[in-house]
């Protein structure tokens, strides 16, 4: 898979993807579905695809899940064209962008808690706290993204359609790096992002809410917005979404085909392209030459026994 460089150095094609999973446990369902789809989006355009490891709230990593979620996508033939980049080895690139930010009165320091925000919906407007917590064991405050009033983004999903979100009033100034210390999400992926000449983002249709606000930061930091794209959430029998579930199993690395088979039919694809394969390469290449993006579901979907059960996944 290759190792933990940067990959700002290479002059991006027409078409970048990634997967960027959190070590927070193995390789599931869920998971595998976003990667074979955002790989299959990028081979279809006849583009790169990139794998990043976004390690950077270790009190959730699980040790070594890392490395094995590496592995899995090894054993369903989903390699990086190029090397694995950890969020774990970035810190001064995210600073960097912060201290742009703050030397433009772009972000703020803040010590408004969550308590502090309660009567406005934790929707945070205006800094209501007038300095550090008493007795607060942080060692700094959060650093928030200053949202204009009236701030609204519009763009368009290529599986959802026009989206708009009105961020002022339904998110408010976001933060960019926690009063813990560590980086927030919406900065690390921002930056990850641009440096890593992504121009296309697929994902789980969980993380739909965080695009606006990181089209804002984008546009804060001048740097270019990527596509978006949206996928259908996998849920199990009580509609809950799979990574949360019970029912979010890891997956069996030494048994690939059952997964990515049913992968394939939870995207809505024909499972009549991949019944005469019998290895992951040959699943994977007639994946590519069949893969049409219009059938994916909107809608999200039950799990389709994407366990590695054989006989549920038969076709």
């Amino acid at each position: 898979m290759g190792g933990d460089n940067g990959n700002s150095g290479a002059a991006a094609p027409a078409y970048r993807g990634r997967f960027a999973p959190s070590p927070t446990g193995d390789l599931h369902a869920g998971s595998l579905l976003a990667a074979f789809a955002s790989w299959l989006l990028a081979r279809r355009a006849g583009g790169e695809w990139l794998v990043r490891i976004e390690d950077l709230d270790p009190p959730r990593e699980v040790p070594g899940a890392a490395q094995r979620q590496l592995d899995a996508l090894a054993a369903f033939g989903l390699d990086s064209d190029l090397p694995v980049l950890r969020q774990s080895r970035r810190h001064a690139q995210y600073q960097a962008a912060l201290d742009r930010l703050l030397a433009q009165d772009l972000a703020f320091v803040c010590h408004c808690s969550r308590s502090d925000l309660a009567a406005s919906g934790g929707v945070h407007r205006r800094c209501v706290a007038h300095g550090p917590r008493p007795g607060h064991a942080a060692p700094q405050p959060a650093v928030r993204l200053r949202v204009a009033d009236g701030a609204a983004v519009e763009f368009d999903d290529l599986l959802l359609g026009r989206q708009r979100q009105d961020v002022a009033r339904e998110v408010g100034d976001f933060v960019l790096r926690r009063a813990d210390g560590h980086w927030a999400y919406q900065l690390a992926v921002v930056v990850d992002d641009a440096d890593q000449g992504i121009t296309d983002v697929v994902r789980g249709a969980d993380l739909l809410d965080s695009t606006a606000r990181q089209i804002l930061l984008q546009r804060a930091l001048r740097l270019p917005t990527p596509r978006y794209a949206h996928l259908p959430l996998l849920l199990d029998a009580h509609g809950r979404k799979l990574s949360k579930s019970e029912a979010a199993h890891p997956l069996d690395p030494a048994d690939p085909l059952p997964a990515l088979r049913a992968a394939w039919a939870a995207l809505g694809q024909d499972p009549r392209a991949l019944v005469a394969v019998e290895t992951v390469t040959q699943l994977l290449r007639a994946a590519r030459d069949s893969f049409n993006p219009a059938q994916i579901p909107q809608a999200a979907s039950g799990l389709a026994a994407m366990h590695n059960d054989p006989d549920a996944n038969a076709v």
